[in-house]
This record gives C-alpha cells, sequence and structure tokens, in this order.
C-alpha cells in the first residue's frame, strides 16, 4: 500500500477477581497482582515494539485498554503507559482512548484518575440488570452495582460510554432480556454491545455444559432475540454499525472498528496480539506468552514475550480482511479494498458467495458488497465460506 492504515495500540490487563465460568479471554485471578512487574514490562515492550520498522513514525490513532478486568489496575499504571505510548509513540489529538471497567470495581476517585490520565471512553461489562441472571454468569456485581457504575463514571466525566450486555443464557425468555436492554437503553449510554452468550471451547462452562446440559434458547428464539435487539435499539437511535454494536451517531468504537477495517495495530501484555501490513499485501501478526509472570520474565529478557507468529501471503490476508469486514454494516468498501490489495473483492470471491447473493442475503453493488437484513443471522456462515 502506498498509505500505511491508522495504527492502534491494545494494552492487556489479565487480572480479574474471579474468572466467569464462561470467559474465555486471557484471565488470571490473582491475590495480589505484581501491578509494578507489570507496568514495567509493559513499557519495555511498548518501546521495542515503537521503535520496529513497521511501527516507528506511526502515530496512534486508537488505545484500547482490556482484560482481564483493567479497572482494577491502579490509575498510576494506567497513566504511566499511556505517557509512554504519547512518548515512544504518539498519539493524535483526537484519539480514541478506551478501557474497560467492571460494575464491581467501579470506584470514583480511580474512574476519575482515569479520566484525567487520557481515558476518554469507558467501556462496562453489565451483562444483564437481572441479579439471578448475574448469580449464574459468576459476576461479582448486582443490578445496582451496574447503574451504580454508570452513574459514577457520568460524574467522573465520561461523555462516551458503552455498556456490554449478553442475551441467549439458560431458560431466558425474550421478554426477560427485553427488560434487562430497556434498562440500559433508558439509562443513556452513547454505545451497547449486545451478544448472544456462546460456549466457548476450553471454559469452565462449556465443561459443565458437556456434563449437564444447561436449556439454552432455540434456533427461533435465539433469531427472535437478535432481531428483536435491533430493532429496538434502532427505534432508540442506536445504529447498528457492526453485528453486536450499537452506537449513537458517530460515536462507534473506533477501534474495534479498525479491527473490521484490518488496520495495524500494537498488542502489549500477556495475550495481548499485534498485526501490521507488509509492502507485498500480505500480513504478519503475533501473540503473546499468556501467563501473567511467564510473560513479565520473558519481556524484561528479551522486550517482547511472542508466544507465536505467523505471515499470510496477499490472497490469504484479502480472504480474513473479507471474513472480517462482512461483519460491518457498510460490508466492504470495493474501491479501499482494492487499493489494499489490488484486486475487487467481488471478482476474487463471487464464486464462493453467488449462492447466497441469489437468496438475497449478501447484496453486491458498485461501491460496497454488505449483508442484507436476512444476511445478518447468517453472517458467520457466510463470511466463511471466504476462507
Amino acid at each position: 500500500m502506498s498509505v500505511a492504515s491508522p495504527l492502534q495500540l491494545y494494552i492487556h490487563i489479565p487480572y480479574c477477581v474471579h474468572k466467569c465460568h464462561y470467559c474465555d479471554f486471557n484471565s488470571h485471578e490473582r491475590s495480589e497482582p505484581a501491578w509494578e512487574d507489570y507496568q514495567q514490562a509493559l513499557i519495555a515492550e511498548l518501546k521495542q515494539w515503537a521503535a520496529s520498522p513497521m511501527f516507528a513514525g506511526r502515530k496512534l490513532q486508537t488505545i484500547f485498554i482490556g482484560g482481564g478486568t483493567p479497572s482494577l489496575a491502579p490509575p498510576s499504571l494506567i497513566k504511566t503507559i499511556l505517557d509512554a505510548a504519547s512518548l515512544y509513540c504518539g498519539i493524535d489529538d483526537d484519539a480514541e482512548i478506551s478501557m474497560e471497567a467492571n460494575p464491581g470495581t467501579a470506584d470514583a476517585e480511580n474512574f476519575r484518575a482515569y479520566k484525567l490520565a487520557g481515558v476518554n471512553r469507558l467501556s462496562i461489562g453489565v451483562q444483564s440488570f437481572d441479579s439471578t441472571e448475574l448469580r449464574w454468569l459468576e459476576r461479582i456485581h448486582g443490578s445496582d452495582d451496574a447503574v451504580k457504575a454508570y452513574h459514577i463514571a457520568r460524574q467522573a466525566g465520561f461523555t462516551n460510554i458503552n455498556l456490554d450486555l449478553m442475551y441467549g443464557l439458560p431458560k431466558q425468555s425474550l421478554s426477560e432480556w427485553l427488560c434487562s436492554l430497556h434498562k440500559a437503553i433508558d439509562l443513556g449510554p452513547e454505545h451497547l454491545s449486545c451478544y448472544q452468550l456462546t460456549v466457548e471451547p476450553h471454559t469452565k462452562l462449556a465443561s459443565r455444559h458437556a456434563q449437564s446440559p444447561y436449556v439454552l434458547p432455540n434456533d427461533e428464539l435465539a433469531l427472535n432475540m437478535f432481531y428483536e435487539t435491533r430493532q429496538q435499539l434502532s427505534d432508540a437511535s442506536y445504529q447498528a454499525y457492526e453485528i453486536s454494536n450499537f452506537s449513537k451517531a458517530n460515536l462507534k468504537c473506533r477501534h474495534n472498528d479498525g479491527y473490521w477495517l484490518y488496520h495495524d495495530y500494537i498488542g502489549i501484555g500477556a495475550g495481548a496480539a499485534g498485526k501490521w501490513d507488509h509492502s507485498d499485501q500480505g500480513i504478519s501478526r503475533y501473540s503473546n506468552i499468556r501467563t501473567p509472570e511467564r510473560y513479565i520474565k520473558t519481556v524484561m529478557q528479551q522486550s517482547h514475550a511472542m508466544n507465536s507468529e505467523e505471515s499470510l501471503n496477499c490472497e490469504q490476508a484479502a480472504a480474513e480482511a473479507f471474513w472480517i469486514g462482512l461483519r460491518r454494516t457498510k460490508g466492504i468498501n470495493r474501491p479501499a479494498f482494492k487499493q489494499r490489495f489490488g484486486i475487487d473483492a467481488w471478482q476474487q470471491f463471487s464464486k464462493k458467495l453467488q449462492t447466497w447473493q441469489a437468496h438475497d442475503q449478501l447484496i453486491v453493488i458498485d461501491d460496497s458488497i454488505h449483508l442484507s437484513n436476512e444476511g445478518i443471522a447468517l453472517a458467520d456462515e457466510i463470511a466463511a465460506s471466504v476462507l
């Protein structure tokens, strides 16, 4: 490419008070996290990547601090790592800087300190406003805690807040799900992420479900939940810009949208991943050691903690970019795709996608390829057909 894609930074905080049974993220229960050592390792890793040929001289457009439970971290750690990002990479004046927070660890003083450190967008992991559902999910907060955390964030000065919600829980009815959704809408966040519960392999939930299956919503109910969610949020002026993500006008999560647009990103922290484009239109990426203690030790020895690396050629990268990008409501921008990969997306993948187009589940026009309203529910199946 003649112009490098926007650069993003992901910072992983792996520590949790309790790892929920459905969680497949890299999170680790530690009664006394090694915050100082972890901070030192994050800075050492960031310094190494910032000086590398593929990232040097490129300012950060977005930063996302995820976990784990980032809101467990001392505000001094958040400030120090953001200051390091500014020093080693540079941060755009209008950069979006997001941070995840658990309602069970919401603290007014800390929230104000995170805001002062430079965080300007907060993502609160509510999941449900029903106490019974929260207990089943093994969340450490209650419904009242979620509402309190939201108001604490507002009082701390956050004007861009996301709430994470989950539907499709065992024995959950459509009305029960909509009750939680409406409570979230009534709070008035700028953004909502609504995900269907997935039984991920290698989680405690998967093991329990295999031994004694939970009564999960059937396909018809799950589909009703999906489409009703989109309708209710549309009625409340939330725009669906991705399958599970909705925002008020011009307030989508730019960082996550960058992933779906196949932008470059540096990932630092235990289990974090990074990716960059090649001049030959392929890509390279890496993922880090997942255990915090091993991550810290390795970074302090060699300035990085890569656990795996891989490269994709142009054809492989184009298929992956198409697969990811089709999740966006706007789908694939054909001119941008051709500029990036040197090939027209429809010419490249039409043979694999003609059936979906013939059934009006995939819309192909001059400038874009995107899913129809009927195709959205089949997004994973349609997108996977190009791989």
